[in-house]
């Protein structure tokens, strides 16, 4: 099984593609909903979050190409721990600030926060609605 990583052409897995993709649909969605029957505060909250959620993907994945050393192809861990923890530290610093200067709403930054978790479940139903669809075509 092949590891999840950059192919040699330089782009990213599909699956990589999908879960930006329906982070992106999710946040989106809740916040024009929110705009449209929510304080504004919600919708930035959303924003917020959902962008954070975005950047926090990023460097998770960054960290864990680098804490791997991908030419050897053996799986050493090198990342240091206070670069993993100064991700959360950041990202915890940004929403206070906002929930701080009255711009965003804490509950709405968390849930905008949670978009990654909504792809996972976008990507767990197509998996299972394409699990069970070939399924049906084996018979």
């Amino acid at each position: 099984m092949k590891a999840m990583n950059v192919s040699d052409t330089g782009t990213a897995p599909a699956i990589d593609v999908r879960l930006f993709r329906s982070m992106i649909i999710a946040v989106a969605s809740a916040a024009a909903i929110s705009a449209l029957f929510g304080p504004w505060r919600v919708s930035v909250g959303l924003l917020l979050g959902g962008a954070l959620s975005v950047l926090n993907l990023h460097w998770m994945r960054s960290s864990i190409a680098v804490g791997f050393n991908q030419r050897t192809g053996v799986a050493a861990p090198q990342f240091k721990l206070a670069r993993y923890v100064l991700r959360y530290f950041v990202i915890a610093s940004v929403v206070f600030i906002a929930y701080k200067l009255r711009v965003a709403s804490l509950p709405a930054a968390i849930v905008g926060l949670c978009s990654f978790v909504v792809a996972v479940f976008v990507e767990a139903l197509r998996e299972l609605y394409f699990a069970i669809t070939r399924r049906e075509e084996m018979n």
